[in-house]
């Protein structure tokens, strides 16, 4: 509201709120209470908080029972949501997150219709497990796995096995990012016995690959990441999957958890550099459904955590450099620690004298993560 009152009266705040002490121009014709400013960011805002004023309006309107109407809404604002997540900064988002999440809340506090509550319930645990993946990457485990334990909650509420399977994905996720590898095993584990047959099925054991690699299970590593290849000839679409973005798991973000499963595990450099290069492609298109910056730039990673491996630090310096020039906006609690796991390969290799240069770098990008922006 700052911004739109300075843009649309062309005036610090300060002076628009101090007292009045001129007299009232002279006024030819009666203005309207909302006016166009001709600035396309605050005509944007205005008319964004227009449409927000007018679902409110929608979802409180006197009904006892919520109209087709307002559950498509809702539900368009979600599934918005989870195609928007991989691909727009979280600052963007979260506020939207948020609201919708408070949304669902207020409309389920209400008594509903058995099939209107079933829906309303399935889209809070979607919601919460977004807001689950918003904290994780803002560096709170403890805040991403809250919400996904209320998400998971939402999903035994709507009794939707599809969705169960995938908040326990998000759960492995946060915490193998949290360094808390064998539970992140145990979620993917369990998030196994719902057979699922979304593309959660093919997501879990991506997620147990990778911790299993983190551990230094080699070949429990390999036996998951089979596991996940041969899952894709059961997988059918769900209303999970349905939504796309963050919640559909798809063949490119398989090839990305490989090569950065792998790339914990020397013995495996080659085949680990293979699918890192393999994944550098494929997220190098930008308009694809799939793009995502933070897999992208974890991609990235484990390239040059391979050629590391393999003694090239031309190469390694090459790789990395896209992910170092990212946005504080962008750097998100996984994008840091697999930069940061760039770092330690350095440390560990015998490139190490060589390479205080990039290591300087990645510390100081490291130094401003999403966390510590202000809000």
């Amino acid at each position: 509201m700052r911004r739109v009152l300075q843009s649309m009266f062309g005036m610090p705040l300060e002076e628009l709120l101090a007292p009045w002490a001129g007299s009232l121009p002279a006024v030819d014709e009666p203005t309207g209470l909302i006016l166009a400013t001709g600035e396309p960011t605050a005509d944007r805002e205005l008319i964004e908080m227009a449409a927000r004023r007018a679902k409110s309006f929608a979802f409180t309107a006197g009904q006892t029972d919520l109209t087709a109407d307002v559950m498509e809404q809702v539900h368009a604002d979600v599934q918005n949501l989870a195609m928007d997540y991989p691909q727009r900064p979280l600052s963007e988002l979260l506020p939207d997150l948020i609201t919708t999440q408070d949304t669902i809340y207020t409309l389920l506090e209400q008594q509903r219709r058995p099939a209107q509550a079933r829906q309303l319930y399935f889209l809070a645990g979607v919601t919460g497990g977004l807001l689950a993946k918003a904290s994780h990457d803002l560096a709170d485990p403890h805040a991403a796995l809250t919400q996904a334990r209320t998400a998971f909650v939402c999903a035994d509420q709507a009794d939707h096995n599809g969705l169960r399977a995938w908040i326990r994905g998000v759960q492995s996720l946060v915490s193998y990012w949290a360094g808390r590898t064998r539970e992140s095993v145990r979620y993917a584990q369990s998030g196994a016995e719902f057979a699922a047959v979304n593309s959660s099925s093919v997501w879990l054991p991506m997620n147990e690959a990778r911790a299993h690699a983190a551990l230094g299970n080699a070949d429990a590593a390999r036996a998951a990441i089979e596991r996940a290849e041969r899952a894709w000839d059961l997988v059918q679409q769900d209303e999970v999957d349905e939504l796309g973005g963050l919640c559909l798991f798809g063949r490119t973000r398989q090839i990305y958890y490989a090569a950065e499963a792998l790339s914990w595990l020397p013995s495996q450099s080659s085949v680990a550099n293979d699918y890192a290069t393999r994944a550098v492609a494929a997220y190098e298109d930008s308009s694809s459904p799939e793009w995502a910056f933070g897999d992208q730039a974890g991609a990235r990673s484990a390239l040059a955590i391979t050629r590391i491996q393999m003694g090239e630090l031309e190469g390694a310096t090459e790789a990395v450099a896209p992910v170092l020039d990212l946005a504080p906006e962008q750097r998100i609690n996984g994008i840091v620690n697999a930069t940061q796991r760039v770092h330690r390969a350095l440390r560990d290799s015998p490139l190490a004298e060589d390479a205080s240069g990039l290591q300087e770098q990645i510390e100081a990008f490291t130094r401003t993560p999403l966390k510590s922006l202000p809000r």
